[in-house]
Formats: C-alpha cells, sequence, structure tokens
C-alpha cells in the first residue's frame, strides 16, 4: 500500500496512463456496501427489482439526457440484488477533444497521458459518482441504511469481441446468480 504525505492510501483502481474522459466504451461494476441486497432478488433466472433497483434503473436511463454535453451512449445494463453492471459509451465531445486533452488533462511534455489526482469532472468518474449520488438520496427515504460501496470496477473495452463478451455476460447475470460466489 502506498502513502501520500507519510499515510497510507488506497491505490487507484484506475488504468494509468488512461485518460478516461477519452471516448471509448467501459464495462462497469458498482456494487453495495457489503453486498447487501438492496435492489431486489432474482426468482426463476430473472431479476424482480425492489423500489430501491427500480430507482437505479431509471437513473442508469437518464445519465445521457443528464450529460447531454459528454455524448454518452448506454450498452446493456442489469441491476443485480447486490451489483449493477453496465456499458457506458463515452463518444467524441469538447472535454475529450485532442486540442483541449493536452491542455486541461494531464498530457506531459514527453506526450504521455498521466492521471491526474485531484478533482474529476467530466469523465467516467463523474459519471458514476453523479449516478450513485443520485441513487442514495433517493434511496435512503426508503431505506436510510442504504449505502454503497466506496469504488467502482471498470474495464475499457477495446474490440467488437470483447464487447460482445461483456453484454452477453451481462444479459446472463441473473441466470448465473445461484452460482456467484458473493451469492448468500
Amino acid at each position: 500500500m502506498a502513502k501520500f504525505n507519510n499515510k497510507y492510501r488506497i491505490e487507484s483502481a484506475r488504468l494509468e496512463n488512461w485518460d478516461y474522459s477519452q471516448a471509448a466504451a467501459y464495462f462497469i461494476t458498482i456494487c453495495t456496501a457489503n453486498r447487501e441486497y438492496f435492489f431486489g432478488t432474482v426468482q426463476n433466472n430473472a431479476m424482480v427489482y425492489s423500489d430501491i433497483g427500480t430507482i437505479v434503473t431509471q437513473e442508469w436511463v437518464k445519465t445521457p439526457q443528464i450529460r447531454p454535453d459528454m455524448n454518452l451512449d448506454l450498452g446493456e445494463f442489469m441491476v443485480m440484488p447486490d451489483h449493477f453492471h453496465g456499458i457506458i459509451f463515452i463518444g467524441n465531445n469538447d472535454f475529450n477533444s485532442n486540442i483541449r486533452r493536452g491542455a486541461m488533462h494531464g498530457a506531459s511534455t514527453d506526450g504521455i497521458y498521466k492521471n491526474e489526482f485531484g478533482p474529476q469532472s467530466k469523465n467516467l468518474s463523474s459519471i458514476i459518482r453523479g449516478f450513485k449520488s443520485a441513487v442514495t438520496v433517493q434511496a435512503k427515504k426508503i431505506n436510510p441504511d442504504f449505502g454503497w460501496q466506496a469504488r467502482f470496477h471498470d474495464s475499457i473495452i477495446r474490440n467488437q469481441r470483447s464487447y460482445d463478451t461483456i453484454s452477453q455476460y451481462i444479459i446472463d447475470n441473473p441466470k448465473k446468480w445461484g452460482k456467484d460466489e458473493f451469492h448468500k
């Protein structure tokens, strides 16, 4: 574990030297705190949403509309009892154009992108932060104990074969729920 200002800190889960505002397809997974089943149950290989699970779906679907300046599009997604999987596309936009990226997003003099430590905006982390926040505000009205894990997992989808595999994994998630290592 690394130290910052002589204190231990958790290493970033983000890919080093990747600009997360960059136009790309991203596969994300977000879990509830302590893997609690806030979002519903799986019955007969299909997800049955709780009220909070419905909120998760509604907020995810609204994501591109809330951030039209980022040119977002959604792929497959699935709300599971204790986690969420989704594919999100960040398209070319004013925040990730080649001209602005070098000046604004950490490009070094040697042309290699370096992730910046500090406030994140107009990138994948800011999208997820906004989504989690919107869900949390509404979910806490239903269940004050609701919470997310502090982080999220992401993968950059680099080709059509990978996209197809991940899409099918998301679609099949409820069918495989009984085999999930975290399933209680």
